[in-house]
This record gives C-alpha cells, structure tokens and sequence, in this order.
C-alpha cells in the first residue's frame, strides 16, 4: 500500500512499503523498548547489577538490522538492543546474560553485551568501544576476497569517532574498499560531554569526506528513513563494494547508564527530543493511517509483556554457576590438537631470515585461507626483505600492504578470523607493538575465554638490541605479553626453531606473538629441511648438557651463553634455550635445576619485570630444597635501549653474563 504524510511531531515521508512490514517495524521498535523497561524495574529492584539504556534510539537498530540479511554481521553497542532483539536471539539467553548465568553467552565471564555470537552474526564491543570498527573492516575484508557481496555494518557513538581507532578503520576500509558500514549514533553526550565538546564540525558525515568516503544523514528517531535509505545503501554496498559513513541524528534519553542520571542535560533539549520519540510517533502515524488500531496495539504489547515474563523465569530460575578451575584454565585458548609433521627431505643450509620466510611461502601455499598483511609487506617484500616475492606468487589480494596504522591492523587481523580465515601481520618493528596494544591484549587475548571465539592471528615481532638501532628499533618486549592470558608467545634462536614454529604458530587457532630478533637474522645459519614441517610449542631445547649449572635462556641470549662457554670449556652446562615462553617448558627448567643444583637466567630485556622473574621464582618454588646457591637473573640495565656502539654494549647483558656465571659457580 502506499502511505502518506500525517501531522506528528516526526514526518514519515510517502514510502513502497506494505503493511505488513511497517506493522514489523513497529513491533520490532516496541520489543526493546518493553524489555529497556522492565529492566529498569529490575535495576531499581537490585535484581541486574548495570543498564545501558538505549531508549530513544529504537529505529536505528531495528531499522539497521532489518536492511540487512541474517548472514551479514553486525557488531553493536551498549544502547544497541533492537539489533539482539530483531535478530530473534532468544530473550531468556540475553537475561541470563546480563544476569551472569550459564546459559548466557560469556558464561558469567562478561556483561552486557560485552559478546559475540556467530550463529546471529553479531560481535558485541569491548569497553574500549574503538577496536571494533577495525574488526569490521576484517570481517568485510574476509568478505570481499570471497566475493560473498555482503555488507558488515558497525556502531559507534559521537564520542567514539574521537578515538584514532575510528579514524585509522576509516582509512583502511576506504583504501582497500571494504563494504563497511560505519553507523555513528550521534546522541548528543559521550557520558556527560556534549558534542561541542567531543568534536569541531557541523556534522559527523562530514568526516567522510576527509577519507574519500561516502557519507549521509538520517534522522535516527524516524524509523521510515532510516529503514528504507539503510536498504538502499546495503543493497548499492553489495553490487558494488565500499566502504559508507552514516551518521544518525538522534539524542540519548537516559544517562550514560543508570547511576549517571541526565542531571547534566538542559530541560528544554530533554522537552525538544521526547517530542520526537521513535515509537510514540510512529504508533501515531500508523494509527492516523489505518494501519494499527487500540485493539492491535493491546494484543501486541500483551503479547511481548507475557513473553518477557516467561523467558525472565526462564533465566531467574537457572542456578548460579558454580565455579570450576578446570574449566576457567581450559577457556583461555581455543583447543588445539597439535599435529607433528615431519620432513623427510634434504637439509639446506640457511640463514634465521630465510628460515622465516620458507616458514611463511610454504603455510600460505598450506592454507589458501592465509592472508598476511603489513607496512610495506608486498612489492617491497618488508623492510628485512621476507616476504620478498610473495606477491608474485600469492598475489596482492593475501600479500597487502597496510597504511601505517598498527591498531587497526591488528583488529582487521581479529575480523578475519571471526571470519573463520587466518591472518598473520608483520609488525614491522616490535617496539611499534605499542601502537596496537590495546587489541591485542584485550581483544585477541580475551575473545576466546568471553565468548569462545578464537583469534586465529599470528603477529610476527622483529625484535631486539646489538644492531645499533636505539630506543625505538630495539626493544625486545616479549614481557608485555607474557603476562597476558590468552596470548602466546614464541621466541626462536635458531633457523630450524624458527620455521618449524612459524609453521606452528600459523596453524594454531589462537593469537601468536612471534618474536623474531634482528641480529639473529643473517648472523645465525643452519641446516634447515627444505619442506614444510611443525615444532611442538612448550618444549624447551637442551642445546648443551652438563652437570654444574643449568643456564636457562632464549633468543640472543642463547648465542651469548654458548660464546661464553667456548672460552670455558672446563665449565659443564645445561643450556636451555626455551623457544616459547608461553606456554613456558616448566618441566625441563626444573629437572635441570634438580640435577645441577644452580641455575642463571639470561635475558636481553631489561632486568625488572622480565620473564627471568618469573622463572626465578617457579624455581624457588618447585626446586628450593635442590638449590646450591641463590637463582641469578642477568638482563640489560634499567634504561631505555641507547643509539651509540659503546653505550648499547653497557646496556646489554651479553658483556657481563661471564662474570655473574662464574661468580654463581663459585658459590
């Protein structure tokens, strides 16, 4: 039927729509809006501990989700409920959600909609809100390199177009034109900021503009619009591939969540903005036109109120989780069935270098679902030269260059995998890890123990000092990961080591730091077999046996140890080169410790807050009553990493590893 223009304080412009599906939109509008209220109810009652309410902003999330097909992701906000709703996720799941119960989706693990679900096809944000749009582009990259013709769409609010994520997942879905959705709910306040505050434009399509992307206006509040001009965006995004901006015009009605109140808000805007309620409005327009009666609307919210009731029962019921040790440990990392390879080919002598990339040619050629992405990883072949003629052979599509924007990369890298494809990204320098920290350590680490999605990522780490690049192309921060559950963390010393882990690494399904140092690069040559083979993580190498003294270390400091030990021949030596660090080859440490009855940790890191720590103190713990003399941690020194040849050898641990052992031995 056609419909008409009627006298509300919203106008609803003449739209091809039956009466069936406005009579969708509708009830569609009202089911959130029934359950916000209730919840309300149940917050004042101390029955749910927190609310984000999303009152008044109704028609943005039904009216996006409806556009969209059931099998295009959507990744929501707080205030997003209509998406959960008009996804027909069954409510008691979302109560016992909120409430911490098992039947939720985080299992008491998270609140909120702090969740994924791939069977709806919806990822829920972190609080950081940022990274998510950068796991947009990912899931929409996976897309277009399927040629699947799908359109992601993502949310964010006024205050999170402030965070460089927007700006850097902006960039990248218009450089590579990725169907992204970008829907930016502008509702007046970020927490208690008005917008005059959070940004200096008219408007926040405007932005759009600055990234060569296409940008509209809607009026958020009118569910019409945004229905029918959404529809047509996605099904224009489909034909043809790219990334668009929206910006919703509406206004937050309740505070940031409960406890905040809209004290903070002037009485005439609150007076402007509940005249243009989205389902007040609409209700009216649909009455004024015939299409709804009292009779209908009675039955309907009778019919989602007796619903609400039911599945509250539902999740009120269900017990409380009982906690298991077992199976919060057994969460943190997806399961992964290693699977030994052998080779059985021919040895070749090569470089640390070359073992990495004969790691990386052969996995891709493994896995046609590999992408491997990074500054100047294509035609360049990366500043260190390993993916040197890649591109030839796997082309530009799985060989990408990335502009230099490390957080958002990291998150494409996430929306790829959440996209069931594998990625694996140079860091170019692993000091500039620090630009992408915050999705790596809170939501790659902790996607899998939250929701039990698996970050089938693996971020190559070019690390380390002695090569006279100073503070900010030297670091070697595996430490910052360590300590992080859910990551894992690989540092090989030698070129066999190097690729049977990088191999390892790219088949495990969680999130690998593969910390590759630099000096080690050209300087450290082996026979290598020449096909593709794996190497177990969590077991530790004993490069050198003997009975006097365990050395335990990784990386450089393997090399250091064993130089050392060629001018002291008459010293007999475990040396432990431990190769992961997490997981970490306990036993190994300890049955050497157990024999020799001393043990020296060398690291290059500087000395507090190292791995060496650690490991100190597990053997103080499991190998006390073994002990001969005090456990000894040598490291670099408490400064940051120095430019000049003769200040970088003070620095380093390397020179005074020789002192410190035999000092130990003579305890």
């Amino acid at each position: 039927m056609k419909t008409s223009k009627t006298q509300v304080n919203l106008q609803y412009d003449s739209y091809d729509l039956s009466a069936d599906v406005l009579k969708q939109l509708y009830t569609s509008m009202l089911q959130p809006r029934l359950i916000e209220e209730k919840m309300l109810v149940l917050l004042r009652q101390g029955k749910i501990s927190k609310w984000f309410s999303g009152i008044g902003q109704e028609a943005i999330a039904v009216g996006v989700t409806m556009s969209l097909d059931k099998d295009e992701y959507i990744l929501p906000m707080h205030r997003n409920l209509g998406v959960f709703t008009t996804r027909n996720i069954p409510l008691y799941r979302l109560f016992a959600q909120w409430q911490g119960k098992a039947s939720g989706f985080t299992k008491g693990r998270d609140r909120s909609f702090h969740f994924g679900t791939q069977q709806y096809k919806i990822i829920g944000m972190i609080s950081h809100l940022g990274p998510q749009l950068g796991v947009a582009d990912g899931i929409a990259l996976a897309s277009k390199l399927k040629n699947k013709r799908q359109v992601t769409a993502v949310f964010t609010g006024e205050g999170g177009t402030s965070e460089g994520d927007f700006h850097e997942a902006l960039n990248v879905a218009s450089v590579w034109q990725l169907p992204v959705m970008f829907c930016i709910e502008n509702n007046g306040y970020g927490l208690s900021t008005p917008t005059t505050e959070q940004y200096n434009c008219e408007n926040l399509a405007d932005k759009g503009l600055g990234y060569g992307m296409e940008s509209h206006i809607i009026d958020g509040n009118n569910i019409l619009e945004v229905y029918t001009k959404v529809s047509e965006i996605t099904e224009s995004m489909r034909q043809n591939p790219r990334p668009v901006l929206i910006e919703f015009k509406t206004f937050r009605m309740r505070g940031h969540e409960e406890a905040s109140g809209t004290k903070y808000v002037p009485k005439d805007i609150m007076d402007v903005w509940a005249k243009k309620d989205p389902i007040e409005n609409f209700q009216s327009y649909l009455k004024n036109e015939a299409i709804i009666d009292d009779t209908f609307e009675a039955e309907i919210k009778a019919k989602i109120t007796h619903k609400i009731n039911e599945h509250l029962d539902v999740a009120f019921n269900e017990d409380d989780i009982t906690p298991n040790l077992t199976n919060e440990l057994n969460d943190i990392y997806k399961p992964f069935d290693y699977l030994k390879v052998n080779s059985n080919s021919e040895l070749k002598e090569i470089r640390l270098v070359d073992a990495i990339s004969e790691g990386l040619k052969q996995s891709m050629a493994h896995y046609d679902d590999l992408v491997i992405m990074g500054q100047d990883v294509a035609e360049y072949g990366g500043v260190f030269k390993i993916t040197e003629g890649f591109v030839e052979q796997f082309g530009k599509e799985r060989v990408r260059n990335t502009p230099i924007c490390e957080s958002a990369i990291v998150e494409t890298a996430m929306g790829l995998s959440i996209a069931g494809m594998k990625c694996v990204m140079e860091m170019q320098f692993a000091d500039f890890v620090s630009s992408g920290f915050n999705p790596i350590v809170n939501y790659l680490a902790k996607s899998h123990y939250r929701w039990g999605q698996a970050a089938d990522v693996v971020i190559r780490m070019p690390c380390g000092g002695d090569v006279g690049a100073g503070p900010f192309h030297s670091q070697t921060n595996e430490a910052w990961f360590t300590k992080t559950p859910g990551l894992k963390v690989v540092y090989p010393a030698f070129p066999y080591d190097a690729k049977g882990l990088l191999n390892t690494a790219i088949t495990d399904p969680n999130p690998v730091l593969f910390f590759e140092h630099k000096g080690l690069y050209r300087s450290i040559r082996q026979d290598v077999p020449i096909d593709y083979y794996t190497l177990p993580f969590g077991k530790a190498s004993l490069i050198k046996g003997g009975n006097d003294i365990s050395i335990i270390t990784y990386g450089a400091g393997v090399h250091w140890a064993l130089e050392t030990l060629k001018t002291h021949s008459d010293v007999s030596a475990d040396v432990i080169d431990l190769r992961t660090l997490q997981p970490l080859d306990t036993e190994t440490i300890y049955n050497s410790v157990r024999k020799t009855g001393k043990a020296i940790i060398l690291q290059e890191d500087s000395m507090f807050g190292g791995i060496a720590s650690d490991i100190s103190a597990l053997i103080m713990e499991h190998c006390f009553e073994y002990l001969d003399a005090p456990v000894k941690r040598v490291a670099s020194i408490e400064t940051p990493i120095p430019f000049a040849k003769n200040l970088e050898a003070q620095y380093l641990p390397k020179n005074r590893f020789e002192n410190e052992l035999l000092g130990l031995l003579e305890y």
